[in-house]
């Protein structure tokens, strides 16, 4: 029995190693952006979904968290999307913010670049921009207020409904 394999053009094997294991592979379909490997998506509306792709990057990038999944960071950049759907002002923020990184990042973009610490030069360069302000400004708001992602971070949320944080463990630091 002889097996033909058809060659498709795609990423490389070297390619994928390269990237990392987290955020590496994010497949852009239509008008989504899709993680096979975690099975999720986020459809986009307004924006391109090669720029929502580069932002949950660019989000990563700016917060870095191991432990975070992408798929909050791309329902923390989701609200790029809605607000760019209202405002064109901001489309043209964001859709050009990513492609003048990507176009910074050289061949590949922003998304190709294999090693943290080239994106993280590269979000140096711009910190002081309005873009870079708008996406982490955001970033505070939007990564940080999903209840999903708290136990992530060991914080169990607000006490006052349950009784404040004396009566739930305020004496049980060991460390101190």
């Amino acid at each position: 029995m002889v097996t033909i394999y058809d060659a498709k053009p795609g990423i490389s094997r070297r390619e994928l190693l390269k990237r990392g294991g987290i955020g590496a592979l994010l497949v852009i379909s239509g008008s989504a952006v899709i993680s096979p490997e975690n099975a999720w998506g986020l459809e986009t509306a307004a924006l391109k979904p090669e720029t929502m792709a580069t932002l949950i990057q660019v989000a990563r990038d700016i917060y870095p968290h191991d432990q975070v999944p992408d798929k909050y960071y791309a329902i923390a950049v989701k609200g790029h999307d809605e607000q760019a759907g209202k405002d064109a002002a901001h489309k043209d923020l964001i859709e050009n913010g990513i492609a003048d990184l990507d176009k910074k990042a050289g061949a590949g973009g922003y998304r190709g670049l294999g090693w943290e610490e080239e994106r993280v030069a590269l979000l140096r360069e711009i910190e002081k921009s309005p873009f870079f302000q708008a996406v982490r400004g955001g970033l505070v708001v939007s990564l940080y207020n999903q209840k999903e992602v708290w136990p992530i971070f060991g914080y169990e949320g607000e006490s006052y409904s349950k009784g404040g944080y004396i009566a739930r463990g305020f004496g049980d630091i060991e460390w101190l």
